[in-house]
């Protein structure tokens, strides 16, 4: 499971930072500046959260002894990829939409803070195993 984990953090860097490299060099040249920011703040999400799963591998590989609480680190890891997917592919959407002239976009309203509430889901599920994982020393 951590290795699957890992591999989704590593592939949402990479797509992060190619979605960096576009906004900041090609995107300024298409969209209105609000809306460059609009997809910097996807790029921003989905960077932050892609190294969450990343250091969430490196967690649940160092505490195996936490068999009982696997489960919700696959939750946590679960969550974050369906924030990415939500909060920041609406917002990518949402942005290309307009260099393309797609004007049926008005059902991104909602998807965005729904893929906020995920977030919220994977870092709760991630401190629940953290809180139950009582180490005595």
């Amino acid at each position: 499971m951590h290795r699957k984990i890992l591999i989704w953090g590593l592939v949402f860097s990479l797509i992060a930072v190619l979605l960096g490299a576009f906004g900041a060099h090609t995107l300024k040249s298409y969209v209105l500046t609000d809306r460059v920011t609009i997809f910097e703040t996807g790029v921003r999400y989905q960077f932050i959260h892609a190294m969450a799963l990343i250091a969430l591998s490196i967690y649940g590989s160092q505490n195996q002894s936490v068999l009982g609480e696997q489960k919700w680190l696959g939750r946590a890891a679960h969550f974050f990829i369906i924030g990415i997917f939500c909060f920041s592919g609406s917002l990518y959407f949402l942005v290309l939409s307009t260099i393309f002239n797609i004007s049926w976009t008005s059902f991104l309203g909602p998807i965005t803070p729904i893929g906020g509430l995920f977030f919220m889901l994977g870092w709760i599920s991630w401190l629940r195993v953290v809180y139950k994982h009582k180490v005595d020393k």
